[in-house]
């Protein structure tokens, strides 16, 4: 068996592409807030406390550029944008449920 074949059985492949989609610093933090709901970026930016206005744009665009959020923008003044997650988003929470309970355990 090959090194590459022998690192994709074993894992390392899937899990960089995974924490490409969703391993940035505060990707998991939106997708925990928007688990309760459809959510406007002002909404987003008070859940997700100390993150800046250009991050959480940049972590909105690449998880809607991977199916994980959808943007949806209404013709307004000023416009609305609302955030949802995806049917691949929420597929999400088993995993951010048994993370956060971890995190409860073991950090502090």
């Amino acid at each position: 068996m090959s090194k590459k074949n022998s690192e994709k059985i074993l894992g390392k492949c899937v899990i960089q592409e995974i924490l490409d989609i969703i391993g940035g610093k505060w990707s998991m933090s939106i997708i925990f807030a928007l688990l309760h709901g459809t959510k406007r970026f002002n909404e987003l930016q008070k859940l997700v406390t100390n993150i800046n206005t250009r991050m959480l744009v940049k972590e909105l665009k690449n998880m809607e550029e991977n199916g994980i959020v959808i943007r949806e923008v209404f013709a307004t003044v000023p416009p609305t944008v609302q955030y949802t997650l995806t049917e691949k988003g929420r597929k999400l929470e088993p995993s951010l449920t048994e993370l956060f309970k971890w995190g409860e355990e073991f950090v502090n």
